[in-house]
């Protein structure tokens, strides 16, 4: 039997660790040169010096966030927001009674972006922020196979084996919302000749219990957009000959933050009458840190008011819709900030500077023999590319992804989705940090590593790359 430890006084224990760090250089000081354990709760306290600089030092052998062309989240803010955050950071979103003033704000940004996608009136409209874009998926597609259930019951019909039509590039966040409310997903396979999701073959999938479409404006595999329009003119037409009236949910997760000042003409979000709702994912091109989402809808009624808890255990009465509850506050504030910092001039600028690297990058890639581009870049900062046929046997794009990452550079490679997966291409992400200097370096090493390939005169081996280096 073990014998419990009788705690050191605190006091004493302070004051020996002040006596034995005080006159040691940092990293000779007790704690800097031992270890702490991995594992396990260390016995004792450490100076705050100490922990820190031993978090510092493990967080420093993380990679470098702006060399990083796989991820689509945001990794710099300026130097005032970086003061918000850190003055804000104990704000509970869900604390509406203590933090009247965030959720005020809240609003105001679920507002301005319902004018900003062109809600008949944004007055009418409601939205809430979210975690990420993934919850805010989550919340779109609930609100759309509650509304379904509703209508099936209100004629007295089953609401038994809802499903959701989607792509089959659809980002995974939307298999596990099937996954996990019991929701058939229809995959409408992407090829060679229809690229995205736009509306061919549609009437095949679709049926009585088909709750909705889901149309991505930035397809994670490659960045391009999936034609919104042609997408509700195909349900239009499902209509006329069935009587289904089937809504959409644009998953705007990245393309929500960029269409609206790059491609004002476009019509994807409430113009398109068949929109119900639209997610976007603040934390990717809303230019705000990890982690903030937006999900709005074209009209009250278009939320089940069912849907809506009424919290009062908090000090007052709020209605809340999240799948969390406790969440930082800050992310909101921090978006509020940039809406004001930028207008919509200042995203603009910031959103075709990223542009504007994104098509040179691609552009120069296109001029390399070894690829041939998937998509150029033009709809969101974003572009892919596979390996010419026959260019070479002796290497593929894991080990051109293997050689970059020698230089600090994270880019990718991945199979296609199904009915495409022998297909693997490589993609940047073009975000707000990648000055065209750096894409000038970019291509110097990407041009390097492909000459280094070229010249090996056995092929390499790819055991095991798959995992390491895919997508």
């Amino acid at each position: 039997m073990s014998t419990p430890r009788t705690p050191q006084n605190p006091f004493h224990a302070h004051a020996d660790l002040t006596r034995q760090n005080q006159l040691n250089p940092l990293f000779a000081r007790e704690g800097e040169a031992t270890d702490f354990p991995l594992g396990v709760l260390p016995d004792g306290e450490s100076l705050p010096e100490t922990a820190y600089q031993i978090v510092h030092d493990e967080a420093m052998l993380d990679g470098n966030s702006r060399l990083n062309l796989a991820t689509f989240v945001g990794t710099w803010m300026d130097s005032h927001a970086n003061r918000i955050y850190a003055e804000t950071a104990d704000k509970n979103m869900v604390d509406k009674d203590e933090y009247p003033q965030t959720a005020a704000i809240e609003t105001r940004c679920w507002t301005m972006l319902a004018g900003l996608w062109n809600a008949p009136d944004a007055s009418k409209a409601i939205g809430t922020s979210t975690i990420g874009s993934s919850e805010a998926c989550m919340l779109g597609g609930l609100a759309l196979k509650r509304r379904w259930q509703h209508a099936r019951k209100a004629a007295g019909l089953s609401t038994e084996k809802p499903n959701l039509v989607l792509s089959s590039a659809v980002q995974v966040c939307w298999e596990k919302f099937c996954n996990y409310w019991d929701v058939e997903p229809r995959y409408i396979p992407i090829s060679l000749e229809h690229k995205v999701l736009d509306g061919h073959d549609l009437e095949n999938y679709v049926d009585e219990n088909t709750i909705g479409v889901v149309a991505i404006m930035g397809v994670t595999y490659t960045g391009m957009y999936e034609p919104v329009a042609e997408i509700a003119a195909a349900l239009d037409r499902i209509q006329e000959t069935t009587g289904l009236d089937i809504p959409i949910h644009v998953d705007g997760a990245s393309g929500g933050m960029i269409a609206p000042f790059l491609q004002p003409d476009l019509a994807w979000d409430f113009r398109v009458e068949r929109v119900a709702s639209i997610s976007t994912s603040a934390h990717k091109y809303g230019l705000v840190y990890p982690g903030l989402g937006w999900v709005i809808w074209r009209t009250v009624d278009d939320l089940p008011s069912d849907l809506v808890f009424d919290v009062t255990y908090l000090g007052g009465h709020m209605p809340s819709f999240a799948l969390n509850f406790s969440r930082p506050g800050a992310q909101v504030l921090l978006q509020y900030y940039l809406f004001l910092r930028l207008g919509f001039d200042g995203y603009y600028k910031v959103q075709k500077a990223s542009q504007d690297v994104a098509v040179y990058l691609a552009g120069e890639i296109a001029t390399m023999p070894a690829f041939d581009l998937w998509n150029d870049g033009t709809d969101i900062p974003v572009f892919a590319w596979q390996l010419t046929a026959g260019y070479t046997d002796t290497w593929n794009l894991y080990h051109l992804s293997e050689r970059l990452r020698l230089k600090g550079w994270l880019i990718p490679a991945y199979p296609m989705p199904a009915d495409l997966d022998e297909i693997v291409v490589q993609r940047i992400v073009v975000r707000n940090g990648l000055s065209r200097n750096l894409a000038e370096s970019l291509m110097t090493d990407i041009r390097d590593a492909v000459a280094y390939l070229d010249a090996l005169d056995a092929p390499m081996p790819t055991e095991g790359m798959t995992h390491a280096f895919t997508h």
